[in-house]
């Protein structure tokens, strides 16, 4: 538990952070526009300060909860800029709620110590796949709003979701696609240069499993609306099933490593 292996200055930072954020989730409907704004971005500034500390401190750690809250702070980054290009947008509760939750998850279950890295390559590595993870956290956020904003076009009630229904569309199929070609890179060079990068060579375990299967429902996701015209429902739930396959596959397994057995390898 974070308790006895935390720095003062990481609970800190991640207290503020988590209290930042838990401002704007928890007076969305009291707060100005102009201050729940600042308050996500003051949010935001912190969580980054606790992911800095949290991999370049006093005793650098990692894991399935600080993983979680990369994403997270991800879908800010994403949120932050889309802002300025729909300003009506809205969805500010929902996302500093997320941030507030990976963050006390990340203090929490803080992961294992850091081990002087065997290849200069492999902080790329990790850094793909953590960028891949908030690609399709992106898009999964924006299949949301797009389901939201279509049951509310069926109900001829007001979307409230900032941008139009074809707009998400085409930016949860982006990231999609984005995501998909940094997942596959991330695996060729995982299976390529496994060697180089941790040490031994490409084996079958759980996180290859499940990526793999992650990886075959994206392109099956991206094949069927290129050849089939998928859309709707149906393609955010082979959207969603392959985002489940993916968290499965690092941050389920070391969930069940950390949390359920207590060990690191």
């Amino acid at each position: 538990m974070i308790l006895t292996s935390s720095s003062p200055v990481s609970w800190l930072l991640a207290l503020a952070a988590a209290v930042a954020y838990a401002v704007p989730a928890a007076a969305a409907s009291r707060l100005g526009a102009a201050a729940a704004r600042n308050a996500l971005l003051v949010a935001w500034l912190l969580h980054g300060a606790v992911l800095v500390w949290g991999l370049w401190g006093e005793a650098p750690r990692f894991g399935f909860a600080p993983a979680l809250s990369m994403t997270a702070w991800l879908v800010l980054t994403v949120y932050a800029v889309e802002r300025q290009l729909f300003p009506q947008m809205q969805s500010r509760w929902v996302l500093a709620g997320l941030g507030a939750a990976a963050i006390v998850l990340a203090m929490l279950f803080p992961g294992q110590p850091l081990h002087v890295a065997a290849s200069a390559w492999l902080p790329l590595h990790l850094a793909l796949g953590i960028a891949c993870y908030g690609l399709f956290a992106a898009a999964v956020v924006h299949a949301w709003l797009m389901t939201r904003a279509e049951r509310h076009i069926r109900q001829a009630e007001d979307p409230h979701s900032g941008i139009p229904l074809l707009t998400l569309e085409r930016l949860t199929f982006r990231f999609v696609t984005a995501g998909f070609v940094l997942l596959t890179a991330t695996l060729m060079a995982g299976w390529l240069f496994g060697e180089t990068l941790y040490g031994r060579a490409w084996r079958w375990d759980h996180k290859a499993v499940f990526s793999m299967l992650s990886w075959l429902t994206f392109a099956t996701l991206l094949l069927g609306r290129a050849r089939f015209g998928w859309r709707g429902r149906n393609a955010v739930r082979v959207l969603y099933a392959g985002s489940a396959l993916l968290l499965l596959a690092y941050v389920g397994s070391r969930f069940v490593l950390e949390v359920v057995l207590g060990r690191s390898t």
